[in-house]
């Protein structure tokens, strides 16, 4: 072995170091995070699919009778909801934006008879109160 430069083992220990911390940085996301940031990728591919909206997207808000423009509200409502629950100390405002887009899905579909395409906004609903829920119980002072 050369004089200055690390034997094998060396470099290997120093490797399982840095996976090993790592590792430990990726376990301090919570379930709350991850819950949190999963929403906030469900709304980005809403609203692109909103804003985007293929024809099949399209023909549907006319039949249900909204403007020819509204998919480009409800795409960009579901961005802001995005961007709002990516960041912590805006969650709650998005989980209560996004709630409140979800509810107003829930309402199109059903007062159109359209039972079946109620339930994906219900559990997106259900969900964002509950992510609402513990971003403002985070919010609460401690009691110790």
């Amino acid at each position: 072995m050369r004089r200055g430069r690390p034997s094998l083992g060396a470099t290997t220990q120093v490797l399982r170091g840095a996976l090993s911390e790592k590792v430990g940085q990726m376990s301090k996301i919570s379930w709350r995070q991850v819950s949190a940031l999963a929403l906030a990728a469900f709304f980005v591919v809403g609203s692109l699919s909103n804003i985007f909206a293929p024809g099949s997207i399209y023909e549907e808000y006319l039949r249900w009778g909204y403007p020819h423009w509204f998919h480009f509200v409800t795409g960009s409502l579901e961005l802001t909801t995005a961007v709002l629950l990516a960041q912590a100390r805006t969650r709650l405002w998005g989980s209560a934006l996004g709630c409140t887009v979800m509810l107003a899905a829930l309402a199109t579909v059903t007062l159109r008879g359209e039972y079946g395409h109620g339930v994906p906004p219900l559990i997106v609903a259900t969900l964002s109160i509950v992510v609402g829920w513990i971003a403002w119980r985070k919010r609460l002072p401690s009691s110790a």
